[in-house]
């Protein structure tokens, strides 16, 4: 009988595509993962808290609050639960503007700084 060698894959190419494959399944576990933290940052930014914030801004002036006091605010916005609680939120951030605000005076920059605010 005449002995006929089949056609087939060398075992290079073979491991070679097994880690391609590998790779790529790794890839896309990594991409889906940062779409969804991606997808939760763009709500933050867009949500009703983050649009209240940079309102608010507009009237902040040279003295401000920190970014702690804005995150507070951001934090205590998107958990409350009813209009009061939002209005709440909403008039202490604003009385803590005013307060940073009443240090801009001649000696503004040292004065908002020493009481916890933000020179801008």
């Amino acid at each position: 009988m005449i002995s006929k060698k089949g056609q087939g894959l060398s075992l290079n190419v073979i491991i070679i595509a097994a880690l391609a494959l590998i790779v790529l399944v790794v890839l896309v576990v990594i991409f889906t993962g940062r779409a969804g933290q991606t997808e939760n940052q763009l709500e933050d930014i867009s949500g009703e808290s983050a649009l209240k914030l940079t309102t608010m801004r507009l009237g902040y002036g040279n003295c401000a609050p920190g970014a702690g006091e804005e995150d507070r605010f951001a934090s205590e916005f998107t958990a409350a639960e009813s209009a009061d609680e939002k209005q709440t939120a909403e008039t202490d951030f604003k009385s803590e503007i005013s307060r940073c605000k009443s240090f801009s005076g001649d000696d503004g920059e040292s004065t908002c700084i020493a009481n916890g605010c933000v020179w801008r």
